[in-house]
């Protein structure tokens, strides 16, 4: 386990400050995804394009937490399997890839899952201050299925923005510097 990760385990108060600020976050972006997508009626059942099957760098040792505290809520024997499975991910680069968290088409730390996990499949905005606003499209399953109505985008800028103040504040009162970059596999092996 990372240094980092046990000095805030060591810091109960500073743990649970950082924890109930982020399932706040979460919340606030399941409450806007929602509504977005029930705007089209999207409701993802799961898919070979899902975010499960799609290899993403997690940035944050704030959902690095996340993922470190619901991990740690599951039985130990289901650990083991997760940690299994991480070890064989992490050396997959192809299209075989899934999600060590997958557990029967769905993800096992789903209250946890990063941001990205949350934000995936609608279509998106994001508005960088001195750029021009990025748009990105749905999912495939998504433009397929209902590319033809009004499109109406999912401005991700509010929670990005929130997350890289908690992602701040978090690094400062832990004095951590440097970056993150690393699967949810790779996380879990650290573990």
């Amino acid at each position: 386990m990372n240094a980092w990760m046990q000095t805030i385990i060591q810091l109960p108060s500073i743990l649970d400050l950082f924890s109930t600020r982020v399932e706040d976050l979460f919340s606030k972006m399941d409450h806007a995804y929602h509504r977005i997508a029930s705007h089209y009626g999207f409701i993802c059942n799961g898919c070979s394009d899902n975010c499960c099957f799609t290899r993403f760098y997690h940035h944050t040792f704030t959902e690095y937490l996340m993922i470190y505290l619901g991990y740690q809520k599951l039985e130990s024997q289901l650990r083991d399997e997760i940690k299994r499975k991480s070890t064989v991910s992490s050396h997959h680069t192809n299209s075989s890839f899934i999600c060590p968290l997958n557990i029967d088409g769905r993800c096992i730390l789903y209250p946890n899952r990063p941001m990205i996990c949350r934000l995936h499949g609608i279509p998106h905005e994001l508005h960088t201050p001195g750029r021009p606003p990025y748009h990105g499209s749905g999912c495939d399953f998504f433009t397929q299925s209902f590319g033809h109505k009004e499109s109406i985008r999912f401005d991700r800028t509010p929670f990005y923005m929130e997350m890289a103040r908690i992602e701040n504040e978090l690094k400062t009162a832990l004095e951590l510097q440097g970056k993150l970059k690393l699967t949810i596999a790779e996380m879990i092996l650290e573990f």
